[in-house]
């Protein structure tokens, strides 16, 4: 199987499957000298793991990594930093019922075509617990960008038809946490909240989009021709389970405009060159312009729904299934941290190959 490592300079390669003994990675190209915040990458992991609220999956797991090189004393070594996170709260049982049978808008026919066998526990390597090593890997680039006061804000803004309208700038983007469905907007939150309840009921499931914002960026990052910054934020955001949309900027509402409202007139200001508006989302050309960066990525409802649903078997006879088990009606509270760190991950990415490798501390 290829396609496990993500990044050129600073590469992620991920391993593991939902239901087999754990999950983890490696992280390579991390410059040596960096202070490991445990508490904080612990902390990341904490927003990302199941059971956290009603809203999401119940699976029980303690999402504690355990480092295994490339830490001495607290700092990054500047060597490849291995870790795991075993699973703890399995029901391979769970998923008997479908060993044979393909799952409508999952992976298995998929794998099935490609490889000639899957793994019918959970979707083993198509699972979403794939993305536990991803914030681990996150976690620790953004203790790398915060060395250079680059931030970056995920946050919930739609569930279904309910949407959030406020532009990012009229939101306290630290409130993200303060509801369990990761909105920085009290009401609408509440609004959110009671629509995954009604489907959950109902044994549905419910999409919806998260925005994101980064900080900081300075002018610069991003490759001109194929390896555009924004191209590999679409990429990042992309390869994560349930997304099918990413726009940045304007995006497509920007085809509304005319280019004379589009355009981003320059400025001089605090000696420094900005723009009077930000429709390019901070990026221009595939490289960083030095303004705030801002993105949308919409997910599917999660395909996993408590319905009798018609499909086929592995011989090609129909059938018919049901979810059974633990699974989240809407994905978006526990994709914030994901997005977050898939974002990290390319920042850092593209941070280093303007860079030396090592700290300047």
């Amino acid at each position: 199987m290829a396609g496990n490592s993500f990044g050129k300079l600073f590469i992620l390669s991920t391993f593991g499957e939902s239901h087999g003994e754990a999950t983890g990675g490696v992280i390579d190209g991390c410059p040596a000298g960096l202070s490991m915040d445990m508490e904080f990458i612990q902390s990341e992991l904490d927003r990302r793991k199941p059971g956290q609220s009603h809203i999401v999956s119940q699976r029980r797991e303690s999402d504690r990594v355990e480092f295994l090189s490339g830490i001495f004393e607290g700092k990054t070594m500047g060597t490849p930093i291995g870790f795991i996170i075993r699973n703890e709260d399995q029901k391979s049982k769970d998923y008997e019922h479908n060993k044979d049978v393909y799952r409508p808008s999952h992976a298995d026919y998929t794998y099935d075509a490609k490889y000639g066998m899957r793994d019918h526990r959970g979707g083993g390597r198509s699972s979403a617990r794939e993305t536990v090593s991803r914030v681990v890997a996150g976690a620790i680039a953004k203790l790398l960008l915060k060395q250079y006061d680059i931030s970056v804000h995920a946050y919930t803004s739609q569930v279904g038809d309910i949407k959030l309208l406020k532009d990012y700038h009229e939101l306290d983007l630290n409130t993200t946490d303060s509801n369990i469905v990761r909105c920085p907007d009290a009401l609408i939150a509440e609004t959110m909240i009671s629509k995954i309840e009604q489907v959950r009921k109902a044994g549905d499931t419910v999409g919806g989009t998260i925005s994101c914002v980064i900080t900081g960026t300075p002018a610069g990052l991003g490759e001109p021709v194929f390896d555009k910054l924004h191209a590999d934020l679409g990429k990042a955001m992309l390869s994560i389970n349930a997304v099918k949309g990413f726009e940045y900027g304007s995006g497509f509402e920007g085809v509304k405009m005319n280019g004379s409202a589009h355009n981003d007139i320059f400025i001089q200001g605090n000696n420094s060159i900005h723009t009077k508006t930000n429709h390019s989302g901070g990026i221009q050309g595939g490289i960083s312009n030095g303004e705030d960066i801002y993105f949308k990525v919409a997910f599917k409802p999660v395909a996993t729904i408590m319905q009798q649903q018609d499909t086929v078997n592995s011989a090609g006879e129909a059938a018919e299934i049901m979810g059974k088990g633990r699974h989240d009606p809407c994905v978006l509270p526990r994709a914030v941290p994901i997005v977050e760190a898939m974002a990290a991950l390319v920042m850092a990415d593209h941070l280093l190959r303007n860079r030396n490798s090592k700290l300047n501390n």
